[in-house]
């Protein structure tokens, strides 16, 4: 996952808060750190975006193959 795709996919998944749970919301997955200081730090943006997929609880079917833009509309 790219960050642009991780980017993409917490602004489809939680919309406006997005920004606010990648910058606030400490994810022990990852060490109590924040989305934004875990992947400053150089965590994939995959495990990133799977720790806060599991710590706000969106389910299984909606964490993976998000986030890539749709190949028809290129």
């Amino acid at each position: 996952m790219r960050l642009s795709e991780f980017h993409r996919a917490v602004e489809d998944e939680f919309g406006v808060r997005g920004a606010a749970l990648v910058d606030d919301l400490s994810l022990v997955a990852l060490e109590n750190r924040t989305s934004r200081e875990a992947l400053k730090d150089g965590v994939p943006a995959r495990d990133v975006w799977l720790a806060l997929c599991s710590e706000m609880d969106v389910p299984p079917s909606r964490r993976h193959g998000v986030g890539r833009l749709d190949p028809r509309g290129r």
